[in-house]
């Protein structure tokens, strides 16, 4: 059974030939057993992948195709990398369902472009960062404002080649949850040392990326949405 209805597969059709300018690819590893969203991640790509031929997707089992994980640095599934003319880092851990369905669709976009749309003073701000920044966003599928957190985290991983964009979907990984205390959705964890509770302005995520970075103070937080409690 289709995952998108007609109307969906039509509108995401005519989109994708109007704006998609180079080839994206979906990479997605799953495995057979012990995955109980494996399925839905595959399909949602391959389904995706069947609106145009700039798309394309590849699928990898975790387990037997381990040195393909290993490059893309998967530690979990299921997974879908988000591929342009290069690997900017943009991870969906979870079955990207939801609100975050839009995210991807968005990140297809902007991947195909080769463009983050970030402000000026933010490309400036990312362009001072040399060493690795990793911000996992941890989301569930019905929180409205989790989709502006990811896709300000992969923007920024579109923009900087040191930083990685994660979306986590705080239902299938019950154990990092536990281990970043996420109360509510969203949750920014950056470096595993800077946390940030809601959807704040790029300003704001800016700075806290900065700090992670050893490079900067941040500023004070204001104008947040806060988290929705899981």
């Amino acid at each position: 059974m289709a995952l998108l209805n007609d109307k969906d597969r039509k509108y995401l059709e005519n989109e994708f030939a109007e704006r998609l300018k180079n080839p994206v690819k979906l990479v997605v590893f799953t495995q057979t057993i012990a995955c109980e969203y494996c399925r839905e991640t595959e399909q949602i790509a391959r389904e995706v992948g069947e609106l145009s031929p700039k798309l394309s997707v590849e699928v990898y089992n975790f387990v037997t195709d381990k040195g393909v994980a290993e490059q893309y640095g998967i530690d979990k599934i299921p997974a879908t990398a988000v591929i342009g003319a290069r690997d900017y880092g943009i991870r969906f851990y979870g079955v990207p369902a939801g609100y975050e369905f839009t995210t991807l669709v968005e990140d297809i976009l902007d991947v195909s472009a080769g463009e983050s749309g970030l402000s000026a003073a933010a490309k400036e701000a990312l362009g001072r960062i040399t060493t690795p920044v990793t911000l996992q966003v941890f989301v569930t599928p019905t929180c409205p404002y989790c989709p502006s957190a990811v896709s300000l985290a992969h923007k920024m991983a579109l923009e900087s080649e040191h930083i990685r964009g994660e979306m986590v979907e705080s239902i299938e990984f019950p154990h990092l949850v536990q281990r970043y205390s996420v109360m509510g959705v969203p949750r920014t964890v950056i470096n595993e040392t800077v946390f940030i509770d809601g959807a704040v302005p790029e300003t704001v995520m800016i700075d806290r990326v900065l700090e992670a970075a050893g490079l900067a103070i941040p500023r004070m937080v204001d104008h947040a949405v806060p988290p929705e409690e899981l």
